[in-house]
């Protein structure tokens, strides 16, 4: 279970993580209202981006896309340059359940590929032929991203706990809301 297929939506693309994307990644873990609102305290250096970029997508127990346009001019791409990533990862074969995570780069949020993006990684992980065949996907929003919330929940989401004060904001402290949608529940959204 390695390097994910091309998924296409109308709006985005979906592709393997590869070391060319490095850049725009590092450009990811700088944002500090990213890293707030996704409750990333690590801090990492180019050299660990640049390693993670070039090997993420090969690794076992996990599918790593970049999220790109899928604008066309002409028939050819406009671009293929990563606005975002989107992970498939903890999946746990024996019991037919994942994690998902989802980060866009800030120029990008708010624009409705996330909302595809994140469909389309439902679509693969419960029903497309070289998919997991997952029965559920599961994820944690923090308390202080009400939008990515609401976005969750329109996706078919539900909230199904709280891990009280489970990460710092500033001087303050933020929940983690685990959420999740089974299989059958997807399919219902349909």
């Amino acid at each position: 279970m390695t390097r994910g297929p091309e998924l296409v939506g109308e709006m985005m693309r979906l592709r393997p993580i590869e070391a060319r994307d490095a850049e725009r990644m590092w450009e990811s873990v700088q944002d500090p209202e990213s890293n707030r609102l996704t409750g990333t305290t690590a801090e990492f250096t180019r050299e660990q981006i640049d390693e993670w970029a070039a090997t993420i997508s090969d690794r076992e127990g996990r599918y790593d896309w970049a999220i790109t346009s899928a604008a066309q001019r002409d028939g050819q791409l406009v671009s293929d340059e990563m606005i975002g990533e989107i992970v498939l990862n903890d999946i746990d074969e024996r019991a037919l359940s994942a994690n998902l995570r989802l980060v866009l780069l800030t120029n990008y949020r708010g624009r409705g590929y996330g909302r595809e993006a994140i469909f389309e990684v439902l679509r693969f992980a419960f029903d497309h032929p070289e998919g997991p065949h997952l029965h559920r996907v599961s994820l944690d929003v923090l308390s202080i991203n009400p939008r990515a919330r609401m976005l969750y929940e329109s996706l078919g989401f539900r909230e199904e706990g709280r891990l009280r004060d489970a990460f710092r904001d500033g001087d303050g402290w933020a929940d983690a809301v685990v959420m999740s949608i089974l299989e059958d529940e997807f399919r219902a959204g349909l």
